[in-house]
């Protein structure tokens, strides 16, 4: 008996389709691969180390954990630690940095954290390694900067318990104060707003990018340096 010839061409339409389907769940697997979405990350990435110390009791700067794991998605390294740890953290920093395993370090802090960051720096400029940037979350008892890090930014509420960061003197580095009371967030809460997280990630991402940036070439001791172009030889010819 001979196939109709309407069921037949149906077959063939509905072949072709679930081919079709068939390719497009195939493309769809390998668009939502781990592997293939998660770009390599750079060496700049790599040998830059973020050291984030939440506050006391280590409940109550859990957005430091969050801002961590956006920094580990980019391909860099962080370390999430209490704020009572940042002696042991320094000399953790200053060993990789010296065996050149970290090339750029960045701390950040929240409240208690946030306060202990110009004790950290301090510690780490003294063992000779220097601080990229350092950003502070609503730091709290007076903190006082006596060395620096190349940038230092203090995220405070204004009409909180935070309180600006101010220099000593023979500060060396750039000291930014800005007060986020218009953000939304509180002393506890300002980790974990997005906002101010996106900020935090965002200073953190330049620093990378700059250290990404191609040194300005350098003339070596001794050598020629170009000829000067007569006026004879720059003049148009004459016939």
């Amino acid at each position: 008996m001979r196939p109709n010839g309407r069921y037949a061409a149906g077959a063939s339409q509905l072949s072709t389709i679930r081919v079709w389907a068939t390719c497009l769940l195939l493309l769809s697997a390998v668009a939502m691969s781990p592997t293939s979405a998660k770009a390599a990350p750079s060496q700049a990435a790599a040998t830059t180390h973020v050291y984030l110390l939440r506050g006391v009791l280590n409940i109550f700067s859990l957005g430091l954990d969050t801002i961590g794991s956006r920094l580990e998605a980019q391909g860099i390294p962080v370390t999430v630690a209490n704020f009572v740890s940042w002696s042991s953290l320094a000399d953790e920093a200053a060993a990789a940095y010296k065996a050149g395993r970290i090339k750029t370090i960045v701390l950040v802090g929240h409240s208690s954290g946030a306060t202990a960051l110009p004790d950290m720096i301090a510690k780490l400029n003294h063992l000779g390694v220097p601080v990229k940037l350092a950003i502070g979350l609503d730091s709290v008892f007076k903190t006082k900067l006596s060395t620096g890090a190349e940038r230092y930014i203090n995220l405070y509420i204004g009409d909180g318990p935070g309180e600006p960061v101010r220099a000593a003197d023979g500060f060396r580095g750039k000291l930014d104060n800005v007060d986020v009371r218009g953000s939304g967030a509180g002393h506890i809460t300002i980790d974990k707003n997005e906002l101010i997280q996106r900020r935090v990630i965002a200073e953190i991402d330049a620093v990378v990018m700059r250290s990404r940036a191609p040194a300005a070439p350098t003339a070596q001791p001794g050598a020629a340096k170009p000829a000067a172009r007569s006026a004879a030889a720059t003049a148009p010819a004459r016939n």
